[in-house]
């Protein structure tokens, strides 16, 4: 079937060849070489993002926009089939292809200070380059993906279903979310405030999203970019929050492994705040450490409440799977909370520096 979408795509599909591609966990990916060059095949995961066209219409719109107001800015496009559509669909399928980007690699886990600021600097940087473009002409091709107040619902009717089995095994989990409930509050306030600029933004800021350069291991560009919508910037901050500072990820079950790695926000800071320091609003600066708070909260009853509905849409491997990731995420919210202190404290260094620099 590949060599079939290659064939579409205008690819000699008796002299490419193709090996899986990536540690993605949506959408199946290879990488191809052709003589006509070196590209990424993509199946796309039909259950996760049921209209693909919408997706391939936001890409395109995006860098049709680039291409006229920022041309030098690399940006990674599909390429047209034959027939004219970037996405194509196939035996029941949906495919889109994307040039190969030579030089460049991809990381699971952020290991060090540097490729966190470089992942940050690629993030911010994509949406100050798309300040002017109207967030509204995007489609959304995930709803209420980062709404919290219906994260917040889901979670309650989880809570009004529940077997008392899975109540009093989720007992811990839920006095805890009750204790952080003054993040919901927050949510509340700054949308209800209009403090918060709706723009495009990812969504989806963990580190492999971020292709970077081979040899020096600068970043190069953003990928992925399924999950592009309207949002609050706070997403893909608190995104990057959530998935660098810690070593461990939310499949860790010894939490005494979880442990805040400060520099991480340094970096972060730092790299997002060199792209989106003038673009950003004086209340959304005030909201920079917030965010964190905001994604793993978030993510923390996105998993009990799957727990609480008999696991439903997270894969597991057993059946306290979804508690062990949401009791994860807790404990990596409440080491966060204790932290805010010294995140205050590099804000305000950083912002000091700049300062003395400019005089």
């Amino acid at each position: 079937m590949i060599e079939e979408v290659l064939e579409r795509f205008g690819l000699d599909k008796t002299k490419a060849s193709y090996k899986p591609f990536g540690s993605g966990l949506i959408n199946n990916t290879w990488k191809i070489s052709s003589p006509e060059g070196d590209y990424i095949l993509q199946k796309i995961n039909t259950h996760v993002f049921s209209t693909p066209k919408d997706i391939s219409d936001n890409i395109l719109m995006i860098k049709q926009y680039l291409d006229r107001v920022a041309p030098k800015y690399f940006f990674v496009g599909p390429v047209q089939a034959k027939n004219g559509d970037s996405v194509l669909e196939f035996d029941g399928q949906a495919y889109r292809l994307f040039p190969y980007v030579a030089n460049s690699i991809t990381i699971d886990e952020v290991e060090h200070a540097e490729q966190a600021y470089h992942a940050a600097k690629q993030f911010g940087k994509f949406t100050r380059m798309l300040e002017a473009f109207n967030p509204g002409k995007l489609k959304i091709s995930i709803q209420d993906f980062h709404n919290l107040p219906f994260r917040v619902t889901q979670y309650q009717h989880a809570l009004s279903i529940a077997s008392k089995q899975r109540l009093n095994a989720a007992e811990w989990a839920i006095k805890e979310i009750d204790r952080h409930f003054d993040i919901v509050k927050t949510f509340n306030q700054v949308t209800e405030n209009k403090e918060l600029t709706v723009r495009v933004i990812h969504h989806d800021t963990k580190i492999s999203n971020v292709l970077l350069n081979k040899d020096n291991g600068s970043g190069i560009c953003v990928i992925d970019l399924d999950t592009v919508m309207p949002g609050f910037f706070i997403s893909d901050v608190g995104d990057m929050m959530r998935t660098y500072l810690s070593l461990s990820n939310e499949e860790e079950t010894d939490f005494d492994n979880i442990q805040i790695r400060p520099e991480m926000f340094a970096a972060i800071y730092k790299g997002y705040m060199e792209e989106m320091d003038k673009i950003l609003n004086a209340s959304e600066k005030q909201l920079f450490i917030y965010s964190g708070k905001f994604m793993i909260f978030m993510q923390a009853i996105r998993f009990l409440t799957d727990f609480l509905s008999g696991d439903v849409y997270y894969k597991i491997t057993s059946t306290r799977h979804n508690l062990n990731r949401a009791e994860n995420q807790i404990f990596l919210l409440n080491k966060y909370v204790e932290s805010e202190p010294v995140f205050n404290d590099i804000i305000a260094n950083r912002i000091k520096d700049l300062e003395l620099i400019s005089k």
